[in-house]
């Protein structure tokens, strides 16, 4: 499987610049500082498009911060989302009756070959083929 690496969802990115939460910012932050220190950490391009259009309109970031912030996540190991992805999220909303974006999150991790999705849209401990769930968020 993987070498350790764990793919990251949107909202573990935007939790870290979110002052609404302040435990959950800082474990965010702990975790990303974790994974991103040793290149282990993947996003997909739905990941970055997502956190832009979130940290600009909810958080309402300064927009000189969330392009360097996006800048930033584009240097990281990144899955283009391409037709085979979108067709198998479609495969997956339906067996797992989740939403078609969380699916298509699945399939960008699935096709990165890693074991661990952080996200807590999912449930927690739950497998979604080869990709184990866990919300860094539960105590």
């Amino acid at each position: 499987m993987s070498d350790g690496r764990a793919f990251f969802d949107t909202n573990v990115l935007l939790y870290m610049y979110s002052t609404a939460e302040p435990e959950k910012q800082l474990k965010a932050r702990e975790l990303y500082r974790e994974f991103a220190n040793t290149n282990r950490i993947l996003l997909s391009t739905q990941v970055v498009q997502e956190f832009f259009v979130v940290a600009m309109r909810k958080l309402r970031l300064p927009r000189q911060q969330v392009v360097e912030l996006t800048e930033s996540f584009l240097n990281l190991s990144v899955v283009t989302i391409d037709a085979t992805h979108i067709r198998y999220a479609v495969d997956l909303e339906g067996r797992y009756q989740i939403s078609f974006w969380d699916a298509l999150i699945l399939a960008a991790a699935e096709s990165a070959d890693v074991e661990v999705l952080y996200s807590e849209d999912l449930n927690d401990g739950q497998r979604y083929g080869g990709v184990l769930v866990r919300n860094p968020f539960l105590n």
